[in-house]
């Protein structure tokens, strides 16, 4: 089993600590991997398994939990009031009025309380105000290239290996079904897509035309690190189309498959005027192996847009706000804000050996007048400063 130390050490820091600790993300992102293996670093830093309670929701034993009042009992009556207790309630969404549950369980002073769930309703509005101040959330996405290699241990060419992370899934049971079988892999997708789309999406808000949902998605897939708005979505899809799509039902939808987590947006940032435009911005795809399923997706085509989309996560990952940058006509591929209000910008292509793309990316950077560090990451071999931009090799920048 890959240790998830990105978001492990996060848990450790945040261990004990008065708050409610969220691990949200896509359903088989290894949220429930990620608690078990925190639970046992708890067991082997000599926490009792008798002060330690996990209760995963999905389990045929634990079905019969429905009501939250009497889950709420269950678990009290067996603590003693002066001993810490580690709460790790998994998937809890599943249990009605689950807020209430969780803020019960929150004002107990002995209780240190873990929670996961699929999509971001753990999150909504009603939740969060309640909640407000109490929670601190972790958004978990499928592996790393880091945690992908580690997988993939055997395979020492990193070249190749990173190949095959831009073209196929890095779902963590996905990376393991398909050292025996492709076929097993795409049937494994297929299953989360469907999961996700029917259930997370279509089952919660009722929605009647599926197809069109269907049609926005294989949209977005196929657009990933392009710039979109509702407004082109819908002119695109309703070309040669008799059931035409409005601009209200897009903007809904691009709502609910970022509350799945299939779906990440970046919003555009003007790096000159300070502020976030409100017109076009990029998505990027939680999985690229999920374009297998949806798109006439080749292996080894529309690679830029994959090494982007790869980027973009990574430096999610790595903390800050991750935007898509403007700067005058110039634009930047990614603008991220740290918490420590400093700020970094990358752009990313995949060579730049040929002088127009070397001129492009360069200059867009150099634009820049301010000091913040400046970075061009490409699948070239050399690391190097070109006036003050660092160039680096994506995959050793990935592996650091």
């Amino acid at each position: 089993m890959i240790q998830r130390e990105t978001y492990l050490s996060k848990l450790r820091q945040l261990k004990n600590q008065n708050l409610i600790k969220v691990i949200t993300g896509i359903r088989r992102s290894g949220k429930s991997t990620l608690l078990e293996a925190f639970k046992n670093e708890l067991l082997s830093s000599g926490v009792s398994s008798r002060n330690i309670i996990f209760i995963n929701f999905e389990e045929r034993e634990n079905l019969n939990f429905t009501n939250w009042t009497a889950l709420y009992d269950e678990i009290i009556k067996s603590l003693i009031p002066d001993n810490k207790y580690y709460i790790f309630l998994d998937e809890v969404q599943l249990i009605n009025d689950f807020e209430k549950l969780i803020n019960s369980l929150f004002v107990k002073k002995n209780i240190d309380l873990y929670i996961t769930g699929s999509n971001a309703y753990l999150l909504s509005s009603e939740l969060a105000t309640l909640l407000t101040g109490r929670y601190i959330a972790i958004n978990i996405q499928p592996y790393s290239f880091k945690e992908y290699a580690l997988a993939n241990e055997d395979e020492k060419n990193t070249d190749r290996l990173f190949r095959k992370y831009i073209n196929e899934s890095c779902f963590p049971e996905a990376v393991t079904l398909s050292r025996n079988s492709n076929d097993l892999v795409k049937d494994y997708l297929q299953t989360i897509y469907d999961t996700v789309i029917i259930k997370d999406i279509a089952k919660r808000y009722k929605l009647r035309n599926i197809y069109n949902l269907h049609r926005i998605i294989s949209f977005l897939f196929d657009s990933v690190g392009s710039y979109v708005s509702p407004t082109n979505i819908a002119i695109e899809l309703n070309k040669n189309s008799q059931k035409k799509i409005s601009h209200n039902t897009i903007i809904k939808y691009l709502d609910y498959l970022t509350q799945s987590y299939i779906l990440y947006a970046a919003p555009r940032y003007d790096i000159k005027g300070k502020e976030l435009l409100t017109t076009n911005e990029k998505y990027y795809l939680v999985d690229l192996g999920l374009r297998n399923i949806t798109t006439t997706n080749k292996y080894d085509t529309d690679l830029g847009h994959k090494l982007e989309n790869v980027v973009y996560f990574e430096l999610f990952r790595r903390g800050g706000k991750v935007y898509v940058g403007k700067h005058n006509d110039k634009e930047i591929d990614f603008v991220v804000q740290k918490p420590n209000n400093e700020r970094e910008y990358y752009q990313v292509a995949f060579t730049i050996n040929d002088e127009k793309t070397f001129t492009r990316e360069i200059s867009a950077l150099k634009n820049i007048k301010d000091n913040y560090p400046k970075y061009l990451l490409t699948l070239d071999f050399d690391n190097t400063s070109i006036d003050g931009i660092q160039k680096l090799n994506v995959i050793d920048w990935l592996l650091q």
